[in-house]
């Protein structure tokens, strides 16, 4: 049987090391989820050159990205790889926002949370990490985004089953932390800092602060 994990345990060993992350970096709200979309196979270097191309061509906003010509949006799109198929998965986005999204905040979000996280899955593009990065994210919703590097670093310093469903792995963060969304964004940006600076693919080094401070 597996030994209980203290989440915050791991939280306050990550603070301790990284301090806070300000992540996601974004100046509005339909940027971040823009940006959700379009980090999709690729790191977050690329996506902030494809969206500096969206500033400056003019065309970050939801009625600019669909009014647009398909080629205009994707040369704008082309640092972030895929860009016909994100071109496509953008205008989706695009879509389910204009008619879901009023003043920053889900039109329908008294239904609650599960109803809006269908509505996003039921866009064409849109899986589970996207969803819930945009819940998050960009309307800080409290829940829990999954990712490789979680995934990675739950099994190797924690021993969690490597091929753990997304919704397993994300039940146990829902009910080994407090329902904060403040919380779970720092905490998830915290795993992506890790995982790039210590938890790597292919090796752990030394300095990792969940070898010194967890074991």
């Amino acid at each position: 049987m597996r030994k209980k994990i203290n989440l915050i345990k791991i939280y306050e060993a990550l603070f301790s090391k990284y301090g806070p992350q300000h992540w996601w970096p974004g100046d509005s709200p339909w940027e971040v989820c823009a940006g959700a979309v379009l980090t999709q196979n690729t790191n977050w270097t690329n996506v902030e050159k494809a969206i500096a191309n969206l500033k400056r061509m003019n065309l970050l906003e939801p009625e600019k990205i669909l009014s647009s010509k398909k080629e205009k949006l994707e040369e704008a799109l082309k640092p972030s790889g895929y860009f016909r198929i994100k071109a496509e998965r953008l205008r989706n986005m695009t879509k389910w926002w204009i008619e879901n999204v009023r003043d920053n905040r889900p039109t329908r979000i008294a239904e609650g949370e599960n109803f809006v996280r269908n509505s996003l899955l039921s866009v064409n593009g849109v899986g589970h990490e996207t969803a819930d990065s945009i819940l998050l994210y960009s309307f800080e919703i409290p829940v829990f985004v999954i990712d490789a590097y979680t995934k990675r670093i739950m099994h190797r310093h924690f021993g969690i089953e490597p091929r753990i469903s997304y919704h397993d792995l994300q039940t146990l963060f829902h009910q080994g932390l407090p329902k904060d969304a403040k919380l779970f964004n720092e905490f998830h940006a915290l795993f992506v800092r890790i995982a790039k600076d210590h938890c790597r693919k292919n090796i752990c080094t030394d300095e990792c602060p969940l070898k010194v401070n967890i074991h």
